[in-house]
């Protein structure tokens, strides 16, 4: 499997003691959505932080699944002399931190998990994808008239600010978008499913973190991760959406720091 090298951003201490730790960033997401995480986790740890593929600043390839996603994670850590980290993955970075426990345990110190399951679900992002590669890109004054014509089909203003993060400009090219829409509108199904894991199982310490307003970790996927991860522990964050971590952030830190240090 061809393996991509990934943007990476370093915070903390490079020579702190203990495993290193790894926050890997959702669908549409970068390395910048855990600037603020990372500050507040990096007394005493090395922290990295990686735009995965087709993402942020990391190279565009048309396979897009959690086996090239996890080859990927663990190419960074060979190039950065790491036999073993601590991960903390949030959505499809929480599935892509999963499947590099699974399938390479020797890896993985611990896992934390935020808001997400090993399973499958039903399509919700086709839409958004179709309305961003539906931009007309080459008329957007400014973003602000981009944030006006995704509203058509975009109500939710949090969700277009974390959508328009992707939207770049340069003086040659003019806009452009950061994320490689046509790599996740062949792969949706790929990155809403998980890939086949029976008989697997991580043996370390995972924690399941979930936002208590979402809807992505419920009961259904209860017998799954007690299968995957017989040591998880799940913790809900009060008053928290699927982005939990921008939602909650003091609680989203204090239980991700705590079950570091247990």
């Amino acid at each position: 499997m061809t393996t991509l090298r990934l943007h990476l951003r370093h915070y903390g201490d490079p020579a702190a003691g203990g495993l290193p730790l790894v926050l890997i960033h959702g669908l549409f997401g970068s390395a910048s959505n855990w600037h603020a995480i990372s500050r507040r986790l990096a007394a005493g740890r090395r922290i990295l932080v990686p735009d995965l593929r087709n993402h942020g600043q990391s190279p565009w390839d048309p396979r897009m699944d959690y086996r090239a996603m996890a080859a990927d994670l663990t190419a960074l850590l060979d190039a950065e002399g790491i036999p073993r980290a601590h991960l903390v993955g949030h959505s499809m970075g929480g599935k892509a931190a999963m499947w590099l426990a699974l399938s390479a345990p020797e890896r993985v110190g611990s896992l934390v998990v935020a808001d997400i399951a090993p399973v499958a679900y039903a399509s919700r992002h086709g839409k958004l994808v179709r309305t961003l590669a539906a931009l007309p890109l080459g008329e957007i004054a400014d973003r602000r008239d981009a944030d006006a014509r995704l509203a058509a089909s975009i109500s939710s203003a949090p969700v277009r600010g974390y959508l328009l993060q992707n939207l770049a400009h340069d003086r040659i090219g003019g806009w452009r978008w950061r994320v490689n829409l046509e790599a996740l509108a062949q792969s949706l199904e790929a990155l809403l499913g998980f890939p086949e894991s029976a008989g697997m199982q991580f043996p370390g310490a995972v924690l399941f973190l979930y936002g208590s307003r979402s809807d992505y970790v419920t009961g259904e996927g209860l017998p799954r991760i007690r299968a995957l991860f017989p040591l998880a522990r799940l913790r809900t964050i009060p008053n928290a959406g699927h982005w939990v971590y921008a939602d909650q952030p003091e609680a989203f830190v204090a239980a991700v720091d705590g079950f570091l240090k247990d």
